[in-house]
């Protein structure tokens, strides 16, 4: 059974898929979902770097969730919850998973750029190997 879903998103086509999926499991199952926006921090990072990376980031999320919930509303009344964190992204979707007591992750495979596909690709399997409940990767 499915009570919450995380749903890691970077606003690519996969990441549209895997909440797609994510509203279908959570219609069926009664399930809460919690989308998660992982914005990176420069390396080293820095106090006042990381600030003005995370308000970045909750601007440019922030834009792309108001069409989430749209996209949601004939599924309501589904629970939405959206997150945006900053960190490595497979680490911070694995401690947010256990953190909210996540049932099951659907993310996508790859994200927007070359770069990111390549990162996301990697970060797909480090979630799939750490993290502590069932994993759907939409392709």
């Amino acid at each position: 059974m499915m009570r919450h879903i995380l749903v890691p998103y970077d606003g690519s086509e996969q990441a549209e898929k895997a909440f797609d999926l994510a509203l279908e499991f959570a219609a069926k199952f009664q399930s809460a979902i919690t989308i998660l926006a992982v914005a990176r921090l420069p390396e080293p990072p820095e106090d006042e770097e990381a600030e003005a990376v995370v308000e970045a980031a909750e601007e440019h999320y922030k834009e792309l969730f108001n069409k989430l919930k749209k996209k949601a509303e004939p599924f309501l009344p589904i629970q939405l919850n959206f997150e945006v964190r900053a960190g490595h992204p497979a680490e911070q979707i694995i401690y947010q998973a256990e953190q909210i007591g996540v049932d099951h992750i659907v993310m996508g495979h790859r994200g927007n750029t070359f770069f990111h596909r390549w990162l996301l690709g990697s970060v797909a399997k480090q979630v799939m190997i750490y993290a502590h409940c069932a994993i759907t990767i939409v392709r």
